[in-house]
């Protein structure tokens, strides 16, 4: 959760009375909990894992098979193609989305901005930096 969502909803506490005030409260247990579990590696539960990563046990692992969809991702932008481009060949060789959907160039560009990490992550699970990259 953002900064700015947070900020919402304690405002919005604040107009809070009886029981709301108690769900509140549960909710502030709750996140604290989360942001707890994600600065120590955890997978805090927001919604699905990102593509590349699955949960096993209630922690983040890397997805093989999707973990060379990303290289695949990668070269190929390196390369020079566009982002619709990239979506287009994933396509066309029949690779998928995660929830098993056909490639746009806004889910390329999401790969390719946590893989470089321009994309914070909530989990706590940082990019991790491969000196190869840098080298090509």
């Amino acid at each position: 959760m953002r900064y700015g969502q947070i900020r919402i909803f304690r405002m919005a506490a604040e107009n809070l009375s009886g029981s709301n005030i108690q769900n509140y409260e549960v909710w502030e247990r709750l996140e604290h909990a989360r942001r707890s579990k994600a600065a120590q590696g955890g997978y805090a539960g927001y919604g699905s894992p990102a593509f590349g990563q699955c949960s096993i046990n209630g922690e983040l692992r890397e997805d093989p098979d999707e973990q060379e969809v990303i290289e695949l991702i990668r070269r190929h932008h390196k390369s020079g193609k566009s982002l619709q481009q990239v979506a287009d060949w994933l396509n066309q060789k029949g690779y998928t989305t995660k929830r098993g959907q056909q490639w746009q160039r806004i889910s390329v560009k999401r790969v390719l901005d946590r893989l470089y990490g321009r994309t914070p992550r909530i989990s706590g699970v940082e990019p991790s930096t491969n000196d190869n990259d840098s080298k090509s």
